[in-house]
């Protein structure tokens, strides 16, 4: 399967936790020396286990105070036809992140607004309006709590 071990998985956890973290502090939250630290996330990019580092946004401070999860069945099931759909509704402002699924629903739209009134407005003016649109179903999120722990889950 994969060329990473534990140690792997615990730099990869901290680095979820902190992109940000310094080597030094890395290494010593991990306990490895500095270089041999430096040396595991070199070869954890290089090798793609590690893409990038991104930076976590307050909607909230924005003034996107009211986020919700937006489920979406489509009436049919083209590959075009499916393509085509994400991409209209990535382009939208309002989309935070796009999930194409595999049962009852066909997507899960997580969106981030000001109020309801805008996202009852946003649901029916880019989704109901649609003809592709089977079916939607809107659940507004009252918390997001991320698990920033990694474990490795390899069956031995």
């Amino acid at each position: 399967m994969s060329e990473i071990d534990q140690i792997d998985f615990e730099i990869i956890a901290a680095l979820r936790n902190n992109a940000r973290i310094a080597n030094k502090d890395l290494a010593e939250k991990i306990g490895l020396a500095p270089s041999s630290c430096l040396e595991r996330v070199r070869y954890l990019r290089a090798r793609g286990y590690i893409r990038d580092a991104h930076i976590e946004v307050d909607l909230t401070a924005l003034g996107l105070g009211l986020q919700a999860m937006v489920a979406i069945r489509m009436n049919q099931h083209s590959r075009v036809g499916l393509e085509a759909f994400q991409n209209y509704v990535i382009g939208l402002n309002e989309v935070v992140t796009v999930y194409h699924l595999s049962g009852a629903n066909d997507f899960m739209v997580h969106i981030a607004v000001k109020d309801a009134e805008t996202l009852r407005d946003f649901v029916l003016d880019s989704f109901a309006e649609r003809p592709e649109v089977a079916h939607i179903e809107t659940a507004v999120i009252y918390q997001q709590v991320k698990n920033w722990n990694l474990v490795d889950q390899r069956e031995e």
